[in-house]
């Protein structure tokens, strides 16, 4: 029962840490765009990579 309780109370510590990340408004994490862009990650257009795996998706449900 000791061990149900340290791990409980570790467990909640953990929580309200991140919650209190959550409400001091720090940044959300972004991913990288590996330097395309000039830096600037919002992409209009979907990269190759992508554009390939959908349409294998597509033609795997189309079947």
């Amino acid at each position: 029962m000791l061990y149900f309780g340290i791990t409980f109370v570790v467990m909640l510590a953990v929580i309200v840490l991140m919650a209190v990340g959550v409400i001091f408004g720090r940044k959300a994490i972004k991913g990288s765009c590996g330097g395309a862009n000039n830096g600037d990650c919002v992409c209009v257009e979907k990269c190759d990579k992508r554009k390939k795996l959908d349409a294998e998706a597509a033609e795997a449900a189309s079947h």
